[in-house]
């Protein structure tokens, strides 16, 4: 917790005899991050795959082609022995691909001629209307053949070029199929160009253009049931495969890790050496299991770390189960330093405290929950759950508010005695208890809290929080300062902010007589030199913004208040406007209430949340955290879908 793993590097030597067994070992243990070797430089060299990178990563690429074309997704199934599927691998994976192509090419032909069929359809319907055999509009010598649209029915002027003609004219589609002698042929071209004439090109078959529609359908028919009866085999494929395919995935893919390790990996003509990072309490285990595994026959040794190559050092988190979730919130941002403090566990309680108090609401919280379980339960994703999770922290936050505000989706739960009478509660006979007058502004403190009666005294509570909150970035700022540099600086650059804001402090109560001013005003002249010193000419420009990031907390109660608003006006219109008209106004007001809701659930999750997480990176990360650490990625894998 607060700090990331410790990790030691360590450098891995030995002969090349026994590369395959170390890279088996480290890839088994899953615990060594390799260093890419950068030959630059050196007298070793990249190491070359081993002599089965080529196969694996062929059948791995075949498989995945597969895989996508099936469209076949993670998913819980029963593991699978390893030894049994490297044993079938070749001829099942032959096979599934001969069933797959077999049936994808009978299905693609299908398709084409379906494609086809479509082509020749719409060519032949402009003629379905004209009763001429398809064969007749061709192979004449006497005869030339127009068969087009014109703008309109050209009959009278082809009777003032010749009577020697046949006309078939669709006055619906103004389609026509004009025959005259070859004579006549550039007069009557002329005078169809005058009717804006588009010649269509009459298709290559023979007969009724209407049965040769009618046998396409037909035709169409017959094979949309035989592609349907492949996707039905097809998706049978997929059935049976599936576990198959996830569990030779698996294995391919760690033999391919495997194969392809010695590219990371300096080798001499006799001798290999990796580089890396273990998590220091897994050292031991890493050197007791190599040397079983080698017989000894490589060799392992610790190496310092230097201040420049903390830089280099991967950052693997460490905090309890409970707070992982929230790591998500840290990558979002970005991973802490190795030598940095990682704030998780303190966001695992700032977040959901932040969204709860802005939220604060039974129903919602209610609803949220069912919805986050749901999620969790039906999407099997390692990307979905942490966020569920998440989600789930906040609920029960907005549960604890919605207790103490008292508020079930925009309805209050207890009656209160207000100056304009009684505003009745959702729950009979829970009365609001009066507890103390507030000292800001004279408010009543009553249990459970009514937002809406308590703004000053809660905006002046979310500022103070605020405060708190800043100084415990300014708290962890220094700690982190005094490891890189020094109690001095950590002093100068963070110390002098908190030194600067007691000054204030002791200021105000000065003005207010409680001390004489000047004690307050020389701890602020102190701090603001602190501070330049510290931080230069940027520190006193940014002063002033301590006031605008306590301000900014005023949003856990502002936000909160919109959505109070926005509840109690979905109730308003569905109850008090549209459900004492009774009928089916009763059943749209039903519909408001359910709609309005829905939608202000939706708010609920972003608002909330965006506002929470704005607070933790703009006002509390600035003052402490600086991020950028690298991943830690062990060389391994974790199975799913296979056991040895």
């Amino acid at each position: 917790m607060l700090k990331p793993k410790s990790m030691t590097r360590a450098v891995i030597v030995g002969h090349k005899e026994v590369m395959d067994e170390t890279v088996d070992t480290l890839h088994d243990i899953n615990i060594f991050h390799i260093e890419e070797y950068n030959e630059e430089d050196s007298t070793f060299k990249i190491g070359k795959p081993f002599e089965n990178a080529g196969d694996v990563s062929k059948k791995l690429v075949q498989l995945r082609s597969i895989s996508s074309f099936l469209g076949i997704k993670p998913k819980e199934v029963p593991k699978q022995d390893t030894n049994i599927l490297w044993a079938e691998l070749d001829e099942k994976l032959a096979r599934l691909e001969n069933e797959l192509d077999e049936k994808t090419e009978e299905k693609n032909s299908y398709e084409t001629r379906l494609k086809e069929l479509d082509s020749l359809k719409k060519e032949l319907e402009p003629f379905v209307s004209i009763p001429i055999d398809l064969k007749n509009y061709r192979g004449y010598e006497s005869l030339s053949v127009f068969a087009g649209t014109v703008k309109g029915d050209i009959s009278s002027e082809i009777s003032g070029i010749t009577n020697d003609y046949e006309l078939e004219f669709d006055p619906n589609t103004l389609t026509i199929a004009l025959f005259v002698r070859k004579d006549k042929e550039d007069l009557v071209a002329e005078m169809l160009a005058d009717y804006e004439f588009r010649e269509i090109r009459v298709p290559d078959v023979e007969g009724a253009p209407s049965e040769i529609i009618a046998d396409i359908e037909s035709e169409r028919n017959t094979i949309n049931e035989k592609i349907t009866s492949l996707e039905k085999s097809i998706s049978d494929i997929k059935e049976r495969y599936s576990d198959f395919i996830l569990a030779s995935d698996e294995i391919l893919s760690i033999e391919s890790q495997k194969s392809e390790a010695p590219l990371r990996i300096a080798t001499s003509e006799h001798t290999f050496v990796i580089d890396g990072w273990v998590p220091s309490d897994e050292y031991n285990k890493m050197t007791r299991t190599l040397e079983s595994s080698t017989n000894g026959r490589v060799f392992v040794s610790k190496q310092e770390i230097t201040e420049e190559e903390e830089e280099e050092v991967p950052v693997e988190y460490n905090n309890a189960g409970i707070t992982k979730p929230f790591e998500t919130i840290m990558n979002l941002y970005a991973r802490p330093k190795y030598k940095e403090i990682d704030p998780t566990a303190l966001i695992f309680i700032t977040f959901p405290l932040f969204y709860g108090m802005i939220l604060g609401d039974i129903g919602y919280a209610l609803i949220l929950l069912g919805l986050a379980f749901g999620v969790k339960k039906l999407v099997n994703s390692d990307a979905i759950k942490p966020l569920m999770n998440i989600l789930i922290y906040c609920q029960v936050s907005t549960l604890i508010f919605g207790v103490l505000y008292g508020e079930f989706l925009g309805f209050p739960l207890a009656s209160l005695h207000g100056a304009h009478g009684i505003e009745p509660g959702l729950i009979a006979g829970f009365e609001t208890i009066n507890l103390f007058q507030s000292p800001i502004g004279g408010e009543m403190i009553t249990y459970p809290i009514h937002r809406t009666h308590l703004v000053m005294t809660l905006i002046v509570l979310t500022a103070l929080i605020g405060v708190a909150h800043i100084n415990m970035g300014y708290i962890l700022g220094f700690i982190n300062e005094k490891k890189k540099h020094g109690f001095n600086a950590a002093m100068l650059e963070k110390g002098s902010w908190i030194v600067v804001e007691i000054g204030i402090v002791l200021a105000i109560l000065g003005y207010v007589g409680y001390l004489p001013i000047a004690v307050g005003a020389a701890i602020f002249v102190i701090g603001f030199i602190m501070l330049i010193k510290g931080e230069g000419i940027k520190g006193p420009i940014e002063l002033p913004s301590l006031l605008s990031n306590s301000l900014s907390y005023t949003r856990l109660i502002a936000v909160g208040l919109s959505s109070i608003y926005i509840a109690s006006t979905v109730n308003l219109i569905a109850f008090e406007m549209i459900w004492p008209q009774g009928g089916i106004a009763a059943v749209f007001a039903i519909l408001v209430f359910i709609f309005g809701h829905a939608l202000n659930t939706v708010l609920s999750i972003i608002a909330p949340g965006l506002h929470a997480l704005r607070l933790q990176y703009v006002e509390f990360f600035t003052k402490f955290y600086e991020g950028g650490g690298k991943e830690y990625s062990p060389f391994g894998y974790i199975r799913k879908y296979t056991e040895e």
